[in-house]
This record gives structure tokens, C-alpha cells and sequence, in this order.
């Protein structure tokens, strides 16, 4: 037998590749996965058949189109799916730069699964949910002291739609100080994230970007050059997308509240600033957190997560409502905020998620919570270090130190051998590696986005860089080589023509894929 070489941390990985239809396509008229007992007839004499007391609008006139199969095959359908799929908890996951794929405990998990979580009902008066308004209030407090913010609404489902949230108070504010038509300029910067810019836009805004200075900061200069009287507001992430951490961020919120602007913070990822730096102290009027960034709930596909907004106490009227407060031993949700810009998701967001962030908070408490800034830095940091050594690879910009992430660049590697960022995106995965490159605009050359998070051991960071320095090795010696990658994935190339561009090739069901598929035959015959 032959002895595996354990110090090699280059992994001989090949994943699962199953030649699997879809679900609709394993229909098989009359299967069944669970057979179910026909009804006594006392049962039915005491409640009904169950149908005929619903309202006929209620009633469908057929059955739905559902797939009809076998409980085992249904099983083995969905394992040979996971199987062809690269997860966090499935390898090491710090490729996701700027999204934080960090370990969610599994405890959290089971308290969600809760039946006294999943049985609830958003309609349930007040005084039947008190233990779900109480930890909603509960985390409500944890922000205010992670922050330095007054009040919190858990209602935004995404980064982005907290990000809307915050550039419609700051809309509704003006307004109700009779600025609303004066002031319509939102100032950002380069390296913040696109959703902050497209945001303000979509409530009307006109966008000034703030570009880096010599030292490559957002330039203070320029800032003080274009605010004015029309200074609607300010919007930053601090740290930047790029890893950049402005030190003089206090000075910009300054010039902007002396302008008469509101300042807002993207704070989705504050995995390097917990319990070391607050929103409060740097000068900001709102600031919202992904829980499923920084706080250890799933991204839930971007959907049904959670963008924890908060804000100083002027701007508590204005927040999106209910908010969740105590008033005596009861908790209750009040709707009176005299300016209150209406709900921006149905009820209060998603509970399952504002348990599992309370779990995760409560767990570290608040030494725990910088325990997790300081090492997600010093694991950036590591990671920094030893990728710089890489033949092809740099960090532009800030030279020095960066904070919880860096987004790096194959520009020399691509000029001197002609692999490009998205190659090496694809030859990753033969090595069992998630790898993200930018969201545009690609201020970096040719980009790769890594964050280690505190979740990351340095075993995990020596594998993922000797991952790394293989390919990029290999880029130098045979470059054909990581150009046709991947080889031992599940999928060897996606078929990168316009399909995420072109809604005329979009296909969201199954039914709408089938009639897209006959409009294709009909063309062709």
C-alpha cells in the first residue's frame, strides 16, 4: 500500500460526477414515496373530508404538476447532487471575499429547527410570541453596544436591501426638514461596494464617486471639494471591498455633517472591527450588519437572510416599522414612528436568523467577539503574507497591512503568461477550493477576492496557499494546462455566452423551461 504524503498540501481531490436529470425528469406516473391510510369514516363524520368547507377560489381545478417518485429515489437524487457541490462545510472556504463564509455552529442550526421556531406564525398576536419578540429585543441590544447606534430594525433581508433602506430614511429625512428637492447628491467612493452607489440611485440620487488619493485612501480633498448644500448623504464601507481600512474615517463624516449630509455605514462585514472600533465614534448616523456575514447565519441565497439596520435616535421615527420594544415585563411591536418609511420586507424579517446571531453572540460574549476581529486580521494578514511570495501575484493599493480581507491581483501572472484570474477560478476547484474574483467595477486587474475569517486554522491557510502557488506555478510552466480547467470537477466548463444576461434564456421553473424548449423546436422545424 502506498504511503499518502501528508506534508503535500496540495490535495489529490476528484469530485462526484453524476449524469443526474432534474427532478421533473425522474417523474414516474403513480410512484409514491409515502403511502398514506385512507381516513376513518368517524373522522370524517366529525371534521369533514378537509376540502369541501374551503371557499372555491381556494380550490384548484387540477392537481398540481408535481414529480411523482419513489422516497428512495428522491434520496439518492438529492446525496448525488451534494455531492457535485463545493460548500463550506464541505472544504476550506476562504474564497468568498467580501461574502465571509465562516463556520455557522451546528447548535445554532438545531435551535432554529426548533418546532418552537418553524411553528410559528407571523400573524400570532403579540402576547403568544413573547420569547421570539424577547430575543429579537435582546439582539436589538447586543448591536446597540456592537455599534453604538440607538435602535435596530431586523426587517432588510440583504446587505443591498439595508443599504435602500438607509438612502430612503435619509430621502424622508430631508423631506421632512423641507430639503427633500435640495438635496439629491449621495457621495461614495471606488472601492465601496456597487449596491451602494445602485442603491441611492434607485431612490433618485445623483452618484459622486471619491477616487484614491496618492497614498491610495479615498481622497479627503476631493471630498470637501463636492460637498454642498445639495449633500444628501455620505456612504462608505470601511474596511473597503478592496481590504483598505480609512483611518481618517471620522474626518470624512465630519465634512459631511457640517455640509448638513447624513452619514451611513456598510458595516456587512465587521469581522475585523468587533469590539475595536464602533459606527458611533466614527462619526456615522446609521450602519447596518449582514447576520449572515458577520454573525454566523447561512446567506440563505441572499434572500431570506438578514441586514441588521441600525440608527442614532433622530433617525429612530423614520426606521421601517414595527420595532421590537419592551414596555413593562411585555414585549410589543410599536408602530408609532411618526415618520416611519414603511415596511420594506413582510413582518419582522426572518426570526430564524435573529436566533441564530443571538446564539452566536451570546456563546462569545464579548471578549469572544474581539477574539473573533483579532484573529480573522491576523488570519488575513498570514494569508497576505504568503500569497505576496507567489510568483504573479500582488495587493494594489495600500501597501502594509490589511484588515479582514484583501482583494488581490493576477495582473503580472495574466501579462507574462496569459492566464487569466477566471482560469485560475476553475483550476481551483480541481483542488476541492472556492475562489471569487470582484464584482465590477474591476478597480483590481485581473482580481481574486480572499477572506480567512476566524473561523480558518492555519493547516487550512497552508493548503489553500500551496493551492495557490501550484496553479500559479503551473500557469508559468504550462499555461494551456490551467486554461482548459477544470478536470476533476463535477462540470468542466459552464458555456459562458450571454444566458446571464439574456432574459430571453432565462428559465426560473420548470414549466417555463418546457415552454421555452418547444419555442426553441417550433423555430427549428
Amino acid at each position: 500500500m502506498q504511503k499518502i504524503n501528508r506534508e503535500h498540501k496540495v490535495r489529490n481531490f476528484h469530485q462526484a460526477k453524476w449524469d443526474e436529470p432534474i427532478i421533473f425528469e425522474l417523474h414516474n406516473s403513480g410512484e409514491r414515496g409515502v403511502s398514506l391510510p385512507k381516513v376513518e369514516c368517524e373522522i370524517v363524520e366529525c371534521v369533514g373530508d378537509g376540502v369541501s368547507a374551503l371557499p372555491a377560489s381556494l380550490i384548484r381545478k387540477s392537481a398540481p404538476e408535481l414529480p411523482e417518485i419513489s422516497q428512495n429515489r428522491v434520496l439518492r437524487h438529492y446525496l448525488r447532487l451534494s455531492q457535485e457541490t463545493l460548500g463550506a462545510a464541505f472544504n476550506v472556504e476562504i474564497g468568498q471575499g467580501t461574502c465571509t463564509m465562516k463556520y455557522s455552529p451546528k447548535v445554532n442550526e438545531e435551535i432554529a429547527a426548533s418546532p418552537k421556531m418553524t411553528e410559528l406564525h407571523p400573524l400570532q398576536d403579540e402576547s403568544t410570541v413573547q420569547g421570539l419578540l424577547e430575543v429579537t429585543h435582546k439582539l436589538d441590544l447586543c448591536m446597540r453596544e456592537i455599534s453604538g447606534m440607538d435602535y435596530f430594525s431586523f426587517q432588510p433581508g440583504s446587505g443591498t436591501q439595508s443599504l435602500f433602506t438607509m438612502a430612503s430614511i435619509v430621502r424622508a429625512y430631508h423631506e421632512s426638514k423641507g430639503e427633500g428637492d435640495q438635496r439629491d447628491e449621495i457621495i461614495t467612493t471606488i472601492f465601496s461596494h456597487p449596491s451602494q452607489a445602485a442603491t441611492a440611485a434607485v431612490k433618485g440620487y445623483k452618484i459622486i464617486t471619491l477616487y484614491p488619493d496618492k497614498d491610495g485612501f479615498p481622497d479627503l480633498e476631493k471630498l470637501k471639494e463636492v460637498v454642498s448644500e445639495r449633500t444628501a448623504g455620505f456612504v462608505v464601507a470601511n474596511p473597503e471591498d478592496t481590504g483598505i481600512y480609512n483611518t481618517r474615517i471620522k474626518e470624512f463624516t465630519k465634512v459631511v455633517h457640517e455640509a448638513g449630509g447624513v452619514c451611513y455605514y456598510d458595516q456587512a462585514n465587521a469581522n475585523g472591527l468587533l469590539g475595536i472600533t464602533r459606527a458611533k465614534e466614527a462619526g456615522f448616523d446609521m450602519c447596518f450588519f449582514n447576520l449572515h456575514k458577520t454573525f454566523s447565519t447561512p446567506h440563505a441565497c441572499g434572500g431570506p437572510a438578514t441586514g441588521a439596520l441600525g440608527v442614532v435616535a433622530k433617525l429612530k421615527q423614520f426606521l421601517p416599522g414595527p420595532i421590537v420594544e419592551k414596555q413593562g415585563n411585555q414585549y410589543i411591536l410599536n408602530s408609532d414612528l411618526k415618520h416611519s418609511i414603511g415596511k420594506v420586507r413582510s413582518f419582522q424579517g426572518v426570526p430564524q436568523m435573529i436566533v441564530r446571531a443571538y446564539a452566536w453572540i451570546r456563546s462569545l460574549g464579548a471578549e469572544g467577539l474581539k477574539d473573533v476581529a483579532e484573529i480573522a486580521v491576523l488570519n488575513n494578514n498570514y494569508l497576505y503574507h504568503h500569497i505576496l511570495k507567489i510568483r504573479g501575484a500582488s495587493a494594489p493599493y495600500i501597501k502594509g497591512q490589511r484588515l479582514e480581507q484583501v482583494r488581490y491581483s493576477w495582473e503580472q501572472l495574466t501579462r507574462e503568461t496569459g492566464v487569466s484570474t477566471d482560469d485560475i477560478s476553475r483550476r481551483m476547484a480541481d483542488f476541492a477550493h472556492q475562489y471569487w474574483t470582484s464584482h465590477h467595477p474591476y478597480v483590481v486587474p485581473e482580481p481574486f477576492t480572499l477572506e480567512p475569517t476566524e473561523s480558518t486554522s492555519k493547516s487550512d491557510l497552508d493548503e489553500y496557499i500551496a493551492s495557490l502557488t501550484h496553479i500559479a506555478k503551473e500557469a508559468y510552466e504550462n499555461p494551456e494546462k490551467v486554461k482548459n480547467a477544470p478536470y476533476n470537477s463535477s462540470i468542466h466548463r459552464v458555456d459562458e455566452q450571454d444566458y446571464f444576461d439574456n432574459p430571453e434564456k432565462w428559465a426560473i421553473t420548470w414549466r417555463s423551461y418546457l415552454k421555452k424548449v418547444k419555442e426553441v423546436e417550433k423555430i427549428r422545424s
